[in-house]
Formats: structure tokens, sequence, C-alpha cells
């Protein structure tokens, strides 16, 4: 039932980033070009899920399993340090570069669109490579 649950929730979540043009790079980027021919319909997608955000972990901050009966597992650190801040602008650039991010890339490359597959490897390289450097620090 797990499983049904998971990929219900994931059809959902795909399909709303194909309507709000989330696996779109051209938009994307549009929507992060501020200097140029700027395109502001991705704010409405983000204060949209800002929204819906706030009002779904207010509810869940209430419970102490999931609608499915699993202990609910929430991050519990809000120290902003060195690594989050690196890690945010790393993140930045790769999405203003290739226009993607992991969910809308993943979609995108389920969708057909090769551009996603460059993206979605290097991805997985950057995270073998992040696997590699933290193993060498333990």
């Amino acid at each position: 039932m797990r499983s049904i649950w998971a990929l219900i929730s994931g059809l959902i979540f795909g399909l709303g980033l194909i309507v709000s043009g989330m696996v779109n790079p051209q938009k994307v980027i549009g929507f992060l070009d501020i200097f140029g021919e700027w395109d502001p319909s991705l704010a409405l997608v983000m204060s949209g899920a800002i929204g819906i955000g706030i009002v779904t972990f207010n509810y869940v901050d209430k419970r102490v399993t999931t609608l499915l009966g699993d202990d609910l597992q929430l991050p519990t650190n809000r120290t902003v340090d060195k690594k989050l801040v690196l890690g945010s602008l790393i993140f930045g650039v790769g999405w203003g570069i290739a226009g993607f991010c992991p969910g809308p890339g993943l979609v995108s490359l389920g969708m057909g669109y090769t551009d996603a597959s460059v993206f979605v490897v290097s991805m997985i390289v950057g995270m073998l490579i992040y696997q590699m450097i933290r193993k060498d620090r333990r």
C-alpha cells in the first residue's frame, strides 16, 4: 500500500512540475534572468508552494506519525552554517546554468528530454563525488 501512495504522490508532484512549467529550462532561466527578459510566472508557483508548505508544516508539527502510521522524521537542525550556505550557492548556480533542479530534471528525463540526461548524469556524478569526499572526512 505504501508503494501505491508513493507512486500517486510522485505522479501528482510530477504533474504539478509539468503544469507549472518547472520542467522547461528556458522558463526557469527566464525567471532567473532578472536583468533581461524576466519571466515572473514561477514566482507565483513558488509562492503557492510556500503557502502550501506553511499550512502543511503547521499541521505536521502537531503529529508524531505519518498518515500511513510510520514515525514522523523531520529535520531538527536549524543552524545556518558554512556547509548550508555553500550547498545553497552550488545548487543555485547549477539551477541557473542548467535550468533544472533535481525533481524537474528527473521528470524531464522521464519525458525524454535529452538536455535532462546531461543534467541527471552530472547530478549523480556530483552526489558520488560528495559521498567520496564525505567518507574521507569520517
